[in-house]
C-alpha cells in the first residue's frame, strides 16, 4: 500500500501525461470513487472485526446471504431500525453481487459490509442500543456473559445454522417473544378510532348509568384493543357491557378498577396505538439489557408495575413460584433504583437504622416538634462506639445532625421494617422488608417508601428463599417475626435480586398491559435511541450501544 501511494504520487508530480495514461487513471481513480461512494452510503466508517469472505464461496455468495439481508430489513420486528444496519442499502448491492459474474471487488465490499451490519444487529439483538449506564446514574445490573458478536456470527454462518443463532441471540425470557407478537399487533391496529380524542366528561367522572357524548368513540376504542368483542353495539348509557370493557382496560394499565370513566382512564384511552407500539419497542430494548435467569432461583421486582416475582427455573423452563405487590420509592425524591445482587440473609424482628438523610431531613425535626414520638416508636440514640441511649435530648439530637450518633427504630409492631428484611447488601442500601402499613397495597399506584421496596406477602417470599432449609417450615417463619428479638439467618444458597423497570408486559393468558413512567425513565431511553448512532468498535457486550449523556434528573 505505501509503494502504490508514493507511485501515484510521483505520477502526479509528472508535467505531463500521455493520453492512455492519463485514460487509465481517470478509469481507475472513477472506480475507486464509486467504491468509496458505495462504502459511504451503505454504512458509516467501522470499527468492527470484519471476517474476509464470510459470505461468499468460490467467488459466488453463499445462500444464507440473503438471509441475513431479509433479517436486516426486517429488524423493526424487533423494535430495531433496518436504517441502522444500511438494511435498503444493502438490498440492492446484494441483488448486484448476485448477478453471474459480479466484480469481485463488488463481492469483496458486500460481503465485508454485510458482516458489519450483521455483527451490529446480533450485538443490539443480544445486549441492546443504548448502554443503561448512560441514561440512569443509578443501574448496576450486570450484562451477564461477554457476546462477541464477531465470532457468533462465524460460528453460525460457518455451521449453516444463521437463523436459529439469529433466534438464539434474542433474550430468553419467555415476555420477549409475547412483547414482539404485541408490537406487531399494534402497528396493525387501525388508528381511526383514535382521530378525535374523546370528549371530556362532566366533573372529570362519568359513573356507570351516566350519558356520554362519547359512547361511540369510547365502545370503538374499546373494541379494537381487545377490551371488547367485536359486534358490540353502542348503547344509550355508560352501563353493562361498556362498563366491563373500561373495566378491563383499567385493569391493564395499572388503574383502579371500578368502571368510572375518570381524568386517569379517559387520558389513557386518548393514548394512540402508535405510541403504544413505542412504549412495547422500550420495554424490548429494556429486555434486551438483562442477565439471562441464571438458576436455579431469582427475584424481580419490576418498578412501573409495583410487582414482585420469584422464579425457579429448571431445565430450561421458567416458573413463576410467587407473584405480590410491592411498595417503591417515591417518584418525586426517594426513586428505587434499578440493580442486580444476591440475597444472603434474612433478618427477623429487624432494627431499623434510620439513614443520616432521613433522620437529619424528617425524624429530627419531627422529634423537635413532637417530643412523644420518640417513645411511641420505639427510637433510640446509637453512638459511635454502639452504646445504646432511650433518653431524648437536644444533645442527642445535635450529635446526630452532626453525625456523632445514629437514630434506630427497636423491634416492634410499628417498626418501619415490619418484621422481617430480605438483605441482599449493596452500595444503595435497598432490601425488600414488611411494612407496619398493609392497607397501602390496596392502592393502584405505590410509590410510598425512601427507596426500599416493601412486599405484600413476606412469609410467602420467605418459604420461596428457604425452600431449600426444610426446618424453616411457615410455622418456624412466623414464630421468628413475631418473636420481637432480632435475629439474622445467612441463605445457605444466595438468590438472585434484579430491580427492573418495565412499563410494558405481557401476563395473565397473554393479555398486554401497560404502566405509567413513573420515573420518567422511557422519557430518557426513548432521547436516548432517536440520537445518531456512532461507530460501533470492535468488543464484547455492549458494542455498538448509543453513547448519550443524557441522566436522570438532567435536562433532556
Amino acid at each position: 500500500m505505501g509503494r502504490r501511494r508514493r507511485t501515484a504520487s510521483s505520477a502526479f508530480r509528472r508535467p505531463l501525461l500521455s493520453p492512455s495514461r492519463s485514460t487509465e487513471l481517470a478509469i481507475s481513480c472513477r472506480r475507486a470513487v464509486q467504491r468509496i461512494l458505495l462504502a459511504c452510503l451503505m454504512t458509516p466508517v467501522l470499527a468492527w472485526a470484519v471476517e474476509p469472505g464470510l459470505w461468499l464461496d468460490g467467488g459466488r455468495l453463499r445462500p444464507q446471504a440473503r438471509g441475513a439481508v431479509d433479517m436486516l430489513a426486517t429488524a423493526d420486528a424487533h423494535g430495531l431500525v433496518p436504517q441502522d444496519y444500511n438494511a435498503a442499502a444493502l438490498r440492492e448491492a446484494f441483488a448486484q453481487a448476485s448477478t453471474p459474474g459480479a466484480d469481485t471487488v463488488l463481492l469483496a465490499d458486500f460481503d465485508q459490509r454485510l458482516t458489519t451490519a450483521m455483527q451490529r444487529y446480533l450485538s443490539d439483538l443480544h445486549g441492546g442500543r443504548v448502554d443503561p449506564r448512560s441514561i440512569h446514574e443509578r443501574y448496576d445490573v450486570a450484562s451477564g456473559v461477554a457476546f462477541d458478536a464477531a465470532a457468533y456470527l462465524r460460528e453460525a454462518v460457518a455451521s449453516n445454522r444463521l437463523a436459529e443463532a439469529v433466534r438464539a441471540a434474542e433474550p430468553a425470557l419467555p415476555t420477549y417473544r409475547q412483547l414482539q407478537a404485541a408490537l406487531g399487533r399494534y402497528r396493525a391496529l387501525d388508528a381511526g378510532a383514535w382521530q378525535t380524542p374523546l370528549p371530556p366528561v362532566a366533573g372529570n367522572k362519568l359513573a356507570p348509568g351516566g350519558t356520554y357524548a362519547g359512547l361511540e368513540g369510547l365502545t370503538a376504542r374499546l373494541v379494537t384493543l381487545g377490551d371488547l368483542p367485536h359486534g358490540t353495539p353502542v348503547p344509550e348509557r355508560y352501563e353493562g357491557v361498556l362498563v366491563d370493557g373500561v373495566k378491563s382496560f383499567q385493569e391493564r394499565h395499572g388503574l383502579e378498577q371500578d368502571g368510572v370513566l375518570g381524568k386517569r382512564t379517559l387520558d389513557q384511552l386518548n393514548v394512540p396505538p402508535a405510541r403504544r407500539a413505542r412504549q412495547i419497542e422500550l420495554a424490548l430494548e429494556r429486555l434486551r439489557w438483562l442477565p439471562l435467569l441464571h438458576g436455579p432461583r431469582m427475584i424481580v421486582v419490576n418498578v412501573p408495575e409495583f410487582v414482585l416475582r420469584a422464579y425457579e427455573i429448571r431445565d430450561g423452563q421458567i416458573d413463576v413460584k410467587a407473584t405480590m405487590r410491592v411498595i417503591v420509592g417515591k417518584a418525586l425524591d426517594t426513586r428505587t433504583p434499578l440493580f442486580e445482587e444476591d440475597m444472603r440473609f434474612i433478618e427477623f424482628s429487624p432494627y431499623w437504622n434510620i439513614p443520616p438523610s432521613i433522620a437529619r431531613a424528617e425524624t429530627v425535626p419531627k422529634l423537635r416538634r413532637s417530643p412523644a414520638y420518640f417513645e411511641q416508636q420505639g427510637l433510640e440514640f446509637v453512638t459511635g462506639t454502639g452504646q445504646v441511649i432511650r433518653t431524648l435530648s437536644e444533645a442527642n439530637l445535635d450529635a446526630v445532625l452532626r453525625g456523632q450518633m445514629r437514630i434506630r427504630q427497636r423491634p416492634g409492631p410499628k417498626n418501619a421494617l415490619g418484621d422481617i428484611k430480605f438483605v441482599f447488601p449493596n452500595n444503595e442500601n435497598i432490601y425488600l422488608h414488611h411494612t407496619p402499613s398493609p392497607q397501602l397495597f390496596k392502592r393502584d399506584r405505590r410509590d410510598f417508601s425512601h427507596g426500599c421496596v416493601r412486599v405484600e406477602e413476606p412469609v410467602a417470599l420467605a418459604k420461596f428463599v428457604l425452600q431449600n432449609a426444610p426446618e424453616w417450615n411457615e410455622a418456624r417463619i412466623r414464630a421468628a417475626m413475631e418473636k420481637g428479638a432480632s435475629s439474622t439467618i445467612r441463605l445457605q444458597e444466595p438468590v438472585p435480586v434484579v430491580i427492573v423497570y418495565g412499563t410494558s408486559l405481557v401476563k395473565n393468558g397473554g393479555r398486554l398491559y401497560f404502566f405509567e413512567d413513573l420515573y420518567g425513565h422511557d422519557k430518557l431511553l426513548d432521547a436516548a435511541l432517536k440520537r445518531p448512532r456512532r461507530a460501533p468498535t470492535v468488543g464484547a457486550a455492549g458494542q455498538g450501544r448509543v453513547p448519550v449523556s443524557i441522566r436522570e434528573g438532567a435536562p433532556a
